[in-house]
């Protein structure tokens, strides 16, 4: 069973805070009754149905809420397989994710447009593995190498600058990361994909680049960015500012990219904004030798959300009795 939407999993987290806040609460209440006087002669005076139901009333939302967050999720499995064999090569892109692809000299920003290269390529590529690679100051695997399109389109939105850490541009571990990211497979033409501005190197990029190339890997170097450069936007409005408190402009670094690419016997090419890049880089890899793979594949996928969504709304229906009848006895008392 796979998520479509795993990323809202991450508010069942909401639960055991839930639960903390729950008992802390009761222990507050238990501690004023006590101020009062014996517990056991307060409890008769207070009506013993009421922290029964409260009890109930707190389970029986917190489960609906569990069950509304797997709904959200979207919860689903294969309804086949099948087996394909394809032709093509093995793709790692290691994606620049410093604060820097944030600048707006390309529109939208370059991370989205590195992004959004990224789709359009392995859309043309379907039947390549593909494995997605991240790096700042460090790197690390995003993606294991794959020909699932659907899980490297998931996996690409999920990308942002927030992923790592340390910030500065590690090129040389971006590129060991990724040649540690093929199969073994000796036959099939393997490629380094590196979409980054290549501002604040941090140096042993080329020995890296030329190692990849020596154990049979071509490194390309996808330049985003602009010479004149932009600016980085901040979550208030404003720009990055250095110490003196001019605003800093992030500029490509094109010398740097060229002798990479040249040292990892790979090329070296301009992001702007057209598909130009996109293009001469399908064909480099088309060039590229190319083997037979194997993949078990699901033909489709049934939706399971509507359970936990149906089980949801039963106990929010159960809730709301609970709420008119607590009403109508009130009323009755009164």
């Amino acid at each position: 069973m796979k998520f479509a939407t795993p990323e809202y999993l991450y508010l069942l987290l909401l639960i055991p805070l839930a639960i903390v806040i729950y008992k802390y609460a009761c222990y507050r209440r238990n501690r004023n009754i006590k101020r009062y006087g014996d517990p056991e002669l307060v409890g008769k005076l207070i009506p013993a149905h009421s922290s029964t139901r409260a009890r109930i009333i707190f389970w029986i939302s917190l489960i609906a809420l569990a069950f509304m967050i797997i709904a959200l999720a979207r919860p689903r499995y294969g309804k086949g397989k099948t087996t394909v064999t394809t032709r093509g090569v093995e793709l790692v892109v290691a994606l620049d994710i410093s604060n820097s692809m944030l600048a707006d000299d390309i529109y939208p920003n370059r991370l989205e447009k590195a992004k959004r290269l990224v789709k359009r390529l392995a859309e043309q590529l379907k039947g390549n593995k593909i494995a997605l690679v991240v790096f700042a100051g460090d790197a690390f695997v995003q993606l294991p190498i794959t020909d699932d399109f659907i899980s490297i389109e998931m996996f690409l939105e999920s990308i942002s600058t927030n992923l790592v850490s340390r910030q500065g541009t590690d090129i040389a571990a971006a590129i060991n990361m990724a040649s540690r990211c093929f199969t073994p497979n000796e036959k099939i033409g393997k490629a380094i994909v590196l979409i980054t501005d290549c501002e604040n190197h941090e140096g042993g990029a080329e020995e890296a680049a030329k190692k990849a190339s020596e154990s049979g890997k071509k490194v390309f170097i996808l330049g985003i960015g602009t010479a004149k450069g932009g600016r980085i936007p901040l979550d208030d409005g404003n720009f990055l500012r250095d110490r003196e408190g001019q605003v800093v402009v992030t500029k490509l670094n094109e010398e740097m990219a060229m002798n990479i690419a040249k040292a990892g016997n790979g090329m070296y090419l301009h992001v702007d904004n057209t598909n130009d890049a996109q293009k001469i880089l399908s064909d480099q890899l088309d060039k590229m030798n190319k083997d037979e793979t194997t993949t078990e594949m699901y033909t489709g996928y049934n939706e399971l959300f509507m359970y936990p969504a149906t089980l949801a709304l039963i106990l929010l229906f159960d809730l709301a009795l609970i709420g008119l009848l607590d009403h109508k006895n009130r009323k009755k008392n009164n």
